[in-house]
């Protein structure tokens, strides 16, 4: 069994690096033992786990879904190898730096550090809200949530929950207007444009098949989600915002989804840590536990 959990260590080490060679480094051992490595494992599945050429090396479809499988069992396992109690009262005190999109402060964050603050209260926790994308490693970040899926060799990251992109607006505002029963309807209706930061142009709203519409004489124009949910729910326009924001809503009758044939699929949604050695104490604890506030955000079936 030894043998298993190290070929699956060094699996989740080469896909976590940007090659071979750079997770020969980090598990003080020769590129071609980390090659080995991962033949035996594709003899054993019978499935290729990277795509290999002179230039790079990709992860392939089997290996990310067995990496998303990897990944928790190999966690879970050194939490039980690790002694409890063993220097915990000392290893969990110091700073934490977290950063999230602002529609995630009290909806995950401030729960998540709750629990963190009462059960390891000299953690010292230091939280940054924004939807621009920051440099989180010049930044000094410990623990982040980002949305859509993490290739960076930089980061460990685990999926916390899938989150849709519901089309929705007040019933009030559905009276009045109608409902559009086409994606080129939305034209002709009151909606939100929602400012990416990153660009200073409104953000694209997603549909099935890869397609985007985006908001050319929006009714409103905001740049965070809370107050493009305000507006919806004030029936000032028709929104796009995630499901966790506005899932309580919709089951409470004061938001009414539409478009539904027309929704994208979920995207998902990260906890993140960069890789930077061995995990603190104090770091693994922020990390669950926003691991388990994203994981019990509102979602939509």
């Amino acid at each position: 069994m030894n043998k298993e959990i190290e070929l699956l260590r060094i699996f989740r080490v080469a896909a976590e690096s940007s090659s071979f060679r750079d997770a020969a480094v980090r598990l003080s051992t020769s590129p071609q033992g980390v090659t080995r490595a991962i033949q035996q494992l594709e003899q054993h599945y019978g499935e290729v786990l990277f795509h290999r050429s002179t230039r790079q090396v990709r992860i392939s479809a089997f290996g990310e879904g067995l990496l998303d499988q990897v990944r928790p069992a190999l966690e879970r396992f050194e939490e039980l190898w690790r002694v409890p109690g063993r220097d915990e009262q000392t290893s969990l005190s110091g700073t934490v730096r977290i950063t999230a999109p602002l529609s995630l402060g009290t909806r995950a964050v401030l729960p998540a550090l709750e629990r963190v603050a009462a059960r390891h209260p000299a953690i010292t926790l230091d939280v940054r809200l924004s939807d621009r994308i920051s440099n989180t490693v010049e930044e000094g970040i410990d623990v982040g949530v980002r949305l859509g899926f993490m290739r960076d060799s930089r980061f460990v990251a685990r999926k916390a929950a899938d989150m849709k992109f519901p089309i929705v607006a007040a019933p009030h505002l559905i009276r009045k207007v109608g409902v559009p029963d086409t994606i080129d309807a939305l034209s002709r209706l009151p909606t939100t444009a929602s400012m990416d930061l990153n660009t200073g142009r409104p953000w694209p709203w997603y549909f099935k098949a890869g397609r985007q519409w985006t908001p050319i004489a929006a009714a409103i124009v905001v740049d965070n989600a809370d107050m493009e949910l305000g507006a919806a729910l004030a029936g000032i326009a028709f929104a796009q915002l995630p499901d966790y924001v506005v899932a309580p809503y919709i089951a409470s009758g004061k938001l009414v989804r539409v478009l539904e044939k027309e929704e994208s699929s979920a995207w998902g949604l990260y906890v993140y840590r960069p890789q930077r050695g061995p995990v603190s104490g104090r770091v693994r604890a922020v990390f669950d536990e926003m691991l388990a506030a994203v994981k019990s955000l509102p979602a939509l079936r």
